[in-house]
This record gives C-alpha cells, structure tokens and sequence, in this order.
C-alpha cells in the first residue's frame, strides 16, 4: 500500500541504533567511568581509596566533628578535604582569574534546572550529565523514531494529478542560495555538535580516546567558525521570507485539518501553509535566533559582555536547549521539503514547481498568480524555467 525504499529504511535503521547508541551507551559510559576502587565508608557515606584506612564506626558523630580541621579529620577519613573546601568558601585568597572574578576560586550556590543547590559548577555539571544529555539525546531519537514511523505507516504524500509541464518560480535564486548556506552550515554545526555533546558515549569506545580527542578539536573548531556564518544566514533568511509567514485566518483551516498529513486533503493556503509558519516563527526565529545568541556569547564575540563562569554556564544551557529542539523541529522540517512530499524538494532544488504541485499545496498562492497579483516569474523575464523531463513508467 506504501512504498517504502529500501535506501530509506536502512538510512532510519542506522539512525535508530546510531541513537540508541547514545543514550544505552550513556550509562554505560557513566558506569565506566567510576573508579573501581572507590568504597563507601562506614556511616558516612564518603567515598575512599580501597588501600586507605576505613573511617571508624559513628566517626560522624564524634564532638566536633564539623569544626575538624583537614589534619584531623585526615586521622578518622582519609581522603576527606571538607574542612580545607570549607575554609576556602568562607575566606579571601588570591587565585589567577581575570576580572571581574579575580579572587573568587568557589562559585557561590546556586541551583540550575535539574540539579541541587550546590557550588555553581557543581550545579552546571548536574544540569548538563543528569538533564540536557539524557532528555536531549532521547528527544532526538523520539523524533527519528516519530519521523521513520510516520513515513512507514503514511508512505510519501504523493501528487493527485498528473504534472501539466507548466512551471512555476517558488523560489528565486538569491533564495535558494540563502537557504542552501543556512541548510548546510545547520548540518556542519548539528554533526559537530552531536560528537561534541554525545560523542563519549558511541564514538569514544570505537575510535579510542586519542583519536576521538583530535575529531572532537578539530569539530569544536569547525563549529566556531562555522557559527557566526550560520547567524548570518540566518538573519538573512528571516528579513527575506518575513512577509510571506505573516499569520492569517487560511492558517486555521488548515491546522485544523492537519495540514493533510493524516489524508483528507489540504485546506487552501498561501505560498507558506500553517506548518511552514510555525517553523519560522518558532524554529528559525525563536530557537534559531537563541542558539546563534548564546553560541556568539560561547565563543566571546558579544563586545562589553561580562564572561562571567555563571554567564558561560547559563549561556551553555540555553544554547544546548535551543539547538536540541532546533535540530528535532528541523529534522521534520526536512523531511516533509525532501522524501515526505513528492515534488517539494524541485522547488528548492531547481526553484520551480509544476502547477498540479501549486494547485494541490498551496492553491490560494496559485490563484494570486493567476490572477496577477504576484508574477509567475519572480527572478525577470530573462530566467528560464527547467525543461520538464518525462519520467519512464515503471
């Protein structure tokens, strides 16, 4: 009943387990990582060396014991430095940072989402290994998985009608080349950012830790450079396509259907349906937008901006937010424009669609053309719309 290739089944199968990879191998990883010879001291709860002197039964509660300093507490808890910490965040001293942090060596406590309130690092680390990295890395293989199914059970939205042959500019060429340079840098920094952000967890164990230190530098470079670009772009393509996302009533309808995906048929919309609305304004706009703010605070090329540990780490969490829900809401954003919909990807490719296509999707921005409020032939008279190719029966 659908037709499914076997090209693209093998693609979504690879990416299914490239993804359950991450977050299987997570804990896994995490597992790993802990010493094996660390034990759990009698009472306490304090972790120690194995070759170390266990700490007396009831050595918590012994008078004093919160006013010890390092020397004795060394005697009932070997390894045990929480006198000395405790010192420190209660007094002055001298440490190398820069202005405006110069003397302070501990971050006073705070609490980020998803951790305790402990020292701002601690915080931070908490947020990022028990939060961003698990839900994150499993809100991507939802919408994989969501997408691989949706594409199974629903098979490529295909043309009611025949191609009549006659085309169509949907997209000039300074908007397709807009749109390229922002495609292709969102998938340098999406790739970079994945083997950044989760790499450990699949490719550590595969590659080994020095050739996966060299990939990951030499992403992380890549990812910097390529940022700035992607802002660029970005702005660019929100003041070139602003006025076409302009919500109107058509929007309704059309939401209200489901935009056809389900069947039934699409309701009526302008050259940009609902969908393509929300995208904009949520993904490209908001989301984008955020991400490229809180990559250019990463990469300290905001002028005037205090580089603050606690605004770095506030920075780290809402660019690791935003491109996360960035990168799901793109990955159905690409697919509904390439193997979800047959004839979307000529659009963007070629710059032109055939008239059934305009007709079936966006019959309201077929009509304004006809009717000669917006022209056929966006790019001047001179441009030359593709020769129709006949595709062999199959």
């Amino acid at each position: 009943m659908f037709r499914v290739t076997s090209r693209f089944v093998a693609a979504f199968v690879a990416a299914l387990a490239l993804g359950l990879s991450v977050s299987l191998g997570a804990s896994a990883s995490l597992a790993a990582d802990a010493p094996a010879t660390l034990t759990a001291g009698p009472q306490t709860g304090t972790a120690q060396r194995a070759d170390q002197a266990a700490a007396p039964p009831g050595a918590s509660t012994i008078p004093g014991y919160l006013q010890q300093t390092n020397g004795e507490r060394a005697q009932v808890q070997p390894g045990n430095n929480a006198p000395m910490w405790r010192e420190i965040k209660q007094q002055a001293g001298f440490s190398s940072l820069p202005d405006p942090e110069a003397g302070v060596l501990i971050q006073p406590q705070t609490a980020y989402p998803g951790s305790a309130f402990t020292s701002a690092g601690e915080a931070w680390r908490q947020t990022r290994n028990l939060l961003l990295i698990p839900v994150g890395g499993w809100l991507l293989i939802l919408a994989l998985v969501g997408i691989g199914a949706f594409y199974l059970f629903r098979g490529q939205i295909r043309l009611e009608h025949k191609p009549t042959g006659r085309k169509i500019e949907r997209f000039t060429p300074f908007e397709r080349f807009m749109h390229w340079v922002l495609a292709f840098s969102f998938i340098a920094l999406a790739v970079s950012g994945v083997v950044i952000m989760f790499g450990k967890f699949f490719l550590l164990p595969i590659l080994g830790s020095a050739f996966f230190g060299w990939l990951t530098y030499a992403l992380k470079t890549i990812h910097n450079f390529i940022g700035p670009l992607f802002g660029l772009s970005l702005v660019i393509v929100l003041l070139t396509f602003v006025r076409d996302n302009l919500p109107s009533k058509s929007d309704l309808a059309w939401l209200a259907k489901g935009g056809g995906l389900f069947g039934g048929g699409e309701a009526p919309s302008a050259r940009f349906n609902a969908g393509e609305k929300i995208w904009f304004w949520v993904g490209v706009l908001f989301l984008g937008l955020l991400a490229v703010a809180s990559g250019l605070v990463l990469d300290k090329l905001v002028p005037n901006f205090p580089y603050t540990r606690s605004a770095m780490q506030v920075a780290e969490i809402v660019h690791a937010s935003a491109t996360i829900l960035f990168m799901a809401m793109a990955f159905g954003h690409i697919y509904i424009g390439s193997v979800g919909t047959e004839g979307a990807l000529d659009g963007m490719r070629t710059g032109y669609v055939d008239e059934s296509w305009a007709k079936q999707h966006h019959t309201l921005w077929l009509d304004a053309i006809k009717s000669g409020k917006i022209p056929a032939q966006r790019s001047g008279p001179n441009a030359q719309a593709p020769v129709p190719v006949i595709k062999p029966k199959a």
